[in-house]
């Protein structure tokens, strides 16, 4: 019997025209594979190609995996790695697994006795930590919060309630397109001595990193973060 194949959890930049934040052994690794798992098949021929391939995509396979995907169709995917295949799992940016669909394929593949091998890229909630000079020690990563604005203001003032009771920096993410409202909600709820980071375009060009109190906040210019990546954090 072949021995099985391995599943490589592989980072992808976090925005258009960044491949150089990988590190080369990455790329080696992304071009020795040919069946790929991902959220979008179209965003991750779109990585691969900006990769100059060494395989042409005729060559290449690829499943998507939603949070929806059924269980037995997720066990189909990793079938390959049974007759000795590596497989790749990219995840739309950032790191397969972590706030991401992919976390599923890789508990199938434990269950599955498929070793996981993890891949060194940018994770925007480590890179936004360490970047707003926030507890690095103790914190806690919520993915989107409430979209509607009573909702909202009630979950950032319970975040809030953690930062002081814990001391543990608290994170979150919004759609693009809602990034200029959840500021706002958060300069209306949370207390004027309170630290709130805003990291956008983490590892871009274009990148914008600052931590303030929410007094300074409301004094000062707030940048345009429409349809831009970015990541919160509120902290002491």
């Amino acid at each position: 019997m072949a021995n099985k194949g391995k599943l490589y959890l592989i980072p992808t930049p976090l925005g258009e025209g960044a491949v150089e934040t990988l590190p080369q052994q990455v790329i080696e690794i992304l071009h020795s594979l040919d069946v790929f798992i991902a959220e979008r098949a179209k965003t991750a021929r779109r990585f691969i190609k900006a990769t100059s391939p060494v395989k042409p995509f005729s060559e290449l396979t690829f499943y998507e995996i939603t949070k929806h995907t059924p269980a037995a169709e997720r066990q189909q995917f990793l079938a390959d790695a049974d007759m000795g295949r590596n497989i790749g799992l990219l995840s739309e940016a950032g790191c397969p697994g972590v706030a991401d669909p992919g976390a599923i394929v890789v508990q199938t593949a434990h269950q599955r006795g498929i070793e996981v091998v993890p891949l060194v890229g940018p994770s925007s909630i480590i890179l936004g930590l360490m970047a707003s000079g926030l507890n690095g020690q103790h914190f806690c990563f919520h993915g989107y919060l409430p979209p509607k604005k009573p909702e909202l203001q009630k979950e950032l003032k319970f975040l809030e309630q953690r930062v002081f009771k814990h001391r543990q920096t608290q994170i979150f993410i919004e759609t693009p397109y809602r990034n200029t409202g959840l500021i706002e909600a958060a300069l209306q709820a949370l207390s004027p001595d309170m630290l709130f980071c805003i990291a956008a375009d983490l590892t871009l060009p274009s990148e914008y990193v600052r931590t303030l109190t929410i007094a300074q906040w409301r004094k000062t210019p707030l940048p345009d973060l429409h349809k831009r990546p970015a990541i919160f954090l509120i902290g002491k």
